[in-house]
């Protein structure tokens, strides 16, 4: 359990919130960039985890794109995808399967966001955040599920051991130019959007 959290914590809040080139880059560029969203994120705490042999595996879904409405603006958010790959990472404790997804955002910048958006109470979608209560995500994990990003959900495509066989059989679709333009401009117009969200007083 020990063992568990403190990766956890560590992938939560040590590797900030952002997009990374591609979802297909191991766990090391991860570690690297020092940031990742909920794919890029989850290759690098399966790898942590199965570094001390705690059992884990992914599980795939889509979600809808308005939950990335605020983190993603403009043109960007325009001309993405309706459905946004998605997984989170499932871990194995004493017979139990724990979902785990609450690893995504850093508290950083959920922080900010509860502070920027104070009155609203309840259920909350945009800026990589759908939940139920907004107020209070189930993010800490105490041999427990935890989600940040399940109420945004259109798609499950089941579990899998390795994230590049979830890879091989679902990824992000889009055209090869969209992909260029996401690499080379329109993530860094989404992680510049979130640094100033989260560096906002």
């Amino acid at each position: 359990m020990k063992r568990t959290k403190a990766v956890y914590e560590f992938v939560r809040d040590e590797i900030r919130f952002g997009y990374n080139i591609d979802d297909h880059i191991p766990a090391s560029r991860v570690l690297a960039d020092g940031y990742g969203q909920c794919n890029t994120k989850g290759i690098l705490f399966m790898a942590l985890l199965r570094g001390v042999h705690i059992p884990c595996r992914i599980h795939g879904f889509t979600i809808d794109k308005k939950l990335q409405k605020g983190a993603v603006t403009g043109i960007v958010y325009k001309n993405a995808p309706q459905n946004i790959f998605h997984s989170w990472v499932e871990v194995y404790l004493e017979k139990v399967w724990y979902e785990l997804e609450g690893f995504i955002l850093d508290k950083q910048y959920l922080a900010r966001l509860q502070s920027i958006h104070a009155d609203c109470q309840g259920p909350f979608c945009g800026y990589g955040v759908a939940v139920k209560d907004f107020r209070n995500p189930v993010i800490e994990f105490e041999r427990n599920h935890t989600y940040i990003q399940s109420e945004g959900i259109t798609r499950d495509f089941g579990i899998y051991d390795c994230p590049d066989d979830l890879l091989q059989e679902h990824h992000q679709e889009m055209s090869g130019l969209k992909i260029f333009l996401y690499r080379y401009l329109g993530r860094h117009l989404m992680n510049c959007n979130i640094r100033k969200i989260r560096d906002s007083k």
